[in-house]
């Protein structure tokens, strides 16, 4: 590796770290957003409502050259709401265009299951083509661009399932957990900390450039055709099951698409250069297989009615399909 390589690397990891001692206990959660952040991919955060997602993607985007909008999704919301509209200037006569707020780099789409279809497809458009339809323009979205959206599992009154078209969009599915005792505690040390404006250190900021920069190191890092194929392996056994299990091709309606492909190969290639690595092995594809799986893989009724889930099968999965 070069000193380059290797310094971004470092600032990448202090980032990490920064995280971490502002968002306690949810160190899944942190990675996974430097991963879709540097992999230019979208999260998709499903866990109990307190464990500091609004947090985790604000301390985020105060730590890289960028800005940050919150979009609460309500069943009243508009596409306008996200998109922006045209508004008449009485004094000239003409349609001025005025920008929503997906016009920013890292957007938090809190509880995106709320609002229904038609507000869902204008963040798709957006997610899918990096632009979005006011009126007759079509306008571009900043090159730095990334949406967090989040579910509460536990209320579901009142909520539109995302369709399986936008959940493919989203580069990771993550599911997160409340923290342990031992975390807790920080927790209160830290909030108390953050009330007495005790919080004494300026971490360091990633440049845009930076960020850039380090998703090239990204794609140039190195990707043995041996990790090739098993990366599409795993892709074919969720559509070929019945090739290594006749009982895990029943449990599975519909395998993963050509993106699971692609966001599997982009992550395990971003996890390896967080740990420092200039080559990409197995053992990255394996750690963020269930995260690019878990909202792509539709499971039967049959696996419903036996306990299965997409993650248990995901599991049969990696111990069917051999490292190549």
């Amino acid at each position: 590796m070069t000193t380059a390589t290797t310094a971004l690397q470092q600032k990448a990891q202090q980032l990490l770290d920064t995280l971490d001692q502002q968002i306690i206990g949810q160190s899944h959660l942190t990675q996974r957003m430097l991963i879709a952040l540097l992999a230019d991919g979208h999260l998709l955060v499903e866990g109990p409502p307190g464990l500091a997602k609004t947090k985790a993607i604000k301390t985020l985007a105060s730590l890289i050259e960028g800005n940050y909008h919150r979009i609460q999704f309500t069943p009243d919301l508009l596409p306008s709401d996200i998109t922006g509209t045209e508004i008449y200037r009485q004094e000239t006569g003409d349609f001025a265009l005025q920008r929503g707020p997906i016009f920013h780099n890292l957007i938090l789409a809190d509880e995106i299951n709320r609002a229904p279809a038609k507000v869902q497809s204008a963040l798709l458009e957006a997610m899918a083509e990096e632009q979005v339809t006011v009126g007759k323009h079509s306008l571009p979205l900043e090159r730095l661009f990334m949406v967090m959206a989040t579910q509460n599992p536990i209320e579901q009154e009142g909520t539109y399932p995302l369709p399986e078209a936008q959940l493919d969009r989203f580069m990771m599915h993550v599911k997160i957990d409340y923290p342990n005792s031992a975390a807790e505690k920080l927790i209160l040390d830290l909030v108390e900390r953050e009330a007495r404006d005790d919080m004494t250190t300026t971490p360091e900021m990633m440049s845009q450039d930076e960020l850039f920069s380090a998703r090239d190191e990204i794609l140039n890092l190195y990707l043995s055709e041996e990790t090739k194929t098993y990366i599409v392996e795993l892709v074919m056994a969720t559509r070929q099951a019945e090739k290594y299990d006749a009982e895990l091709a029943r449990y599975i309606d519909y395998g993963v698409s050509p993106r699971a492909t692609v966001a599997l190969s982009r992550t395990a290639r971003a996890l390896a250069w967080l740990k420092g690595q200039d080559f990409v092995s197995p053992e990255e594809v394996q750690a963020v297989v269930h995260d690019v799986f878990r909202h792509r893989l539709l499971v039967s009724f049959e696996a419903e009615a036996n306990g299965k889930t997409s993650d248990s099968l995901v599991d049969d999965l990696l111990k069917l399909v051999p490292v190549i």
